[in-house]
């Protein structure tokens, strides 16, 4: 398969360029190198920003594309990324719920936690860039590695569909335990250092073990999202792109969400049905070619739906165990 891109090095340089000042702008600028508990009004005024930004982005592109590709090249390039980014910012969510898990096994005090997902930012974009370049490369050189994809996502989705209200014990982790009995290991936190030394010894602190978790679920979720939008695309520029606005905004969305997990737990079950959805849509493509605004349309429709009747069953129980 002959993968192209109406991307040039200029835009792709532009864009790497844009996503560092952004992180330079959170981390020195807007206090990020500084332990603070980040405020529901906070995190609403990032999620907002993020998602402005990737419309924006969109429009753009938009824009850039109608007036030296044509109208129906921009529609085409525009609608992928929508969907790309509407594709990836949901399944995003799911890794949100494992944030809350970690942070609860570990006591992350609040104050402590925007550092170390600032950091697992930074791991699931090298994590991103690394495996969309490996897919690239897969999927121009053995075409057929897309039906493997679209397997595994159905795959993927039907075990999430039985599994989804299994929680995943963190003290049985193999990972886990094995730092634990090979590292040494403070008993508590040191604010947000993830090494100490102590009498001339270096000992990694409960934080080292939390950005370690972090970064193994940014990757275990990337294997399920980085096919996913090759259902939508193989344009390399638009999975880049579409999988960092989703990244960069997941940290907001986080502490704008996290208090409210218990409250989305259908929402699972939207992102389950999305895998297969997705995935049966690689399988069928021989035969069937969906346009892409009716795949925007669908994963739109599952995604708004299972946050609906979360938030009404939700209410409903409240409603109930109030006397």
């Amino acid at each position: 398969m002959n993968i192209e891109s109406f991307a040039t090095g200029p835009m792709w340089a532009g864009f790497i360029v844009f996503v560092l000042a952004m992180l330079a702008l959170d981390l020195f600028v807007l206090g990020g190198n500084k332990a603070h508990r980040v405020s529901v009004k906070e995190a609403g005024s990032w999620v907002a920003a993020w998602v402005s930004m990737a419309f924006a982005f969109a429009a753009l592109l938009w824009w850039y594309l109608d007036g030296t590709a044509g109208r129906e090249m921009a529609n085409r390039k525009a609608l992928e990324f929508v969907t790309g980014y509407l594709i990836e910012q949901s399944l995003s969510v799911d890794n949100m719920f494992v944030f809350v898990m970690i942070f609860t096994y570990f006591a992350v005090p609040a104050e402590l936690q925007r550092r170390v997902l600032l950091y697992g930012v930074l791991g699931a974009i090298v994590m991103r860039a690394g495996m969309i370049l490996a897919g690239v490369w897969l999927v121009q050189e053995f075409a057929w590695i897309l039906y493997v994809f679209g397997a595994f996502l159905v795959l993927t989705g039907i075990k999430m569909l039985v599994f989804a209200e299994h929680k995943p014990d963190l003290e049985k982790n193999p990972l886990l335990r094995w730092m634990r009995g090979h590292m040494r290991i403070t008993p508590g936190f040191h604010g947000e250092k993830f090494v100490v030394r102590i009498n001339g010894l270096l000992y990694a602190t409960p934080m080292f073990l939390v950005l370690v978790m972090i970064e193994i679920s940014d990757l275990v979720f990337a294997v399920d999202s980085i096919p996913a939008i090759f259902a939508v695309t193989t344009d390399p520029f638009i999975v880049f792109t579409s999988n960092i606005f989703a990244i960069m905004g997941l940290r907001a969305l986080y502490f704008l969400l996290a208090d409210l997990a218990d409250r989305f737990h259908l929402l699972k079950y939207g992102l389950a049905l999305v895998l297969v959805f997705v995935g049966g849509k690689m399988l069928v493509a021989p035969w069937f070619h969906m346009p892409v605004q009716w795949s925007l349309a669908i994963v739109g429709s599952v995604i708004l739906i299972s946050v609906l009747l979360s938030l009404k069953l939700s209410a409903r129980k409240l409603s109930r165990d109030t006397p």
